[in-house]
C-alpha cells in the first residue's frame, strides 16, 4: 500500500458506514468467507439483473448497478436486496454521483430496494457531500493503520462473512 492516498472506492464507503474493521479487512485484502448465505445471495442478485440485460457501469471507482435516462437527467440506481444498511447504501450512491460529478457528470440518484419493492431518492447536497468526503479522508486513515481495529459487537455481526475471523472462540 502506498503511503500517501489511497484510492477509496464504493465498496469502501458501504463497508465505513456498517464496520470500521471490516472495511480494514476488505482494503487489506482479506476475504471474507466465500461460502456465507449473504454473499451468495450478493451473487444471485448480480448475475439475475446481468442476465436481463441491466451490465453494471464501471466508473473506475465503483460499479453503478444502474444508469438510466429520465427526461434530459441521468439517474443511477443502487440495487439492494433490504433497506437494513440504508446508511451505507445512502453514501456509496452519493459517491457515485459524486464522481460522476468530478468527469463532469450530473445525475440524481435512486435507491432500489428489492425485498420491500421501495425506491428512494438520492440527490448530492452540499451537505451530504460535505459528510462523504469526511467519510473518504477517514476511510484512508483506516487504510494506513497496521493492524485491523479492535472487533466490537454491533447488530450486524451475526450475519457478516466475517464473524468468525471476528468471534471464533468468543462466546
Amino acid at each position: 500500500m502506498r503511503d500517501d492516498v489511497y484510492p477509496v472506492t464504493g465498496t469502501h464507503i458501504w463497508y465505513y458506514f456498517i464496520c470500521k474493521r471490516e472495511l480494514w479487512l476488505m482494503m487489506h485484502s482479506i476475504a471474507p468467507d466465500q461460502e456465507d448465505e449473504n454473499i451468495d445471495i450478493g451473487r444471485f442478485l448480480h448475475d439475475y439483473y446481468s442476465k436481463r440485460g441491466k451490465e453494471e457501469v464501471d466508473i473506475g471507482s465503483g460499479k453503478i448497478d444502474r444508469i438510466k435516462k429520465v427526461g434530459n437527467e441521468l439517474v443511477v440506481q443502487e440495487i439492494k436486496k433490504t433497506s437494513r444498511f440504508k446508511e451505507s447504501s445512502y453514501f456509496q450512491l452519493l459517491f457515485y454521483l459524486e464522481q460522476l460529478k468530478q468527469m463532469g457528470i450530473k445525475a440524481k440518484g435512486e435507491l432500489l430496494f428489492t425485498e420491500e419493492k421501495t425506491k428512494e431518492q438520492v440527490e448530492l447536497t452540499d451537505e451530504n457531500r460535505e459528510k462523504l468526503l469526511e467519510a473518504v479522508k477517514d476511510i484512508q486513515t483506516y487504510a494506513k493503520l497496521p493492524v485491523p481495529p479492535s472487533p466490537k459487537k454491533i447488530k450486524f455481526c451475526n450475519r457478516c462473512a466475517y464473524r468468525d475471523y471476528c468471534w471464533a472462540g468468543e462466546d
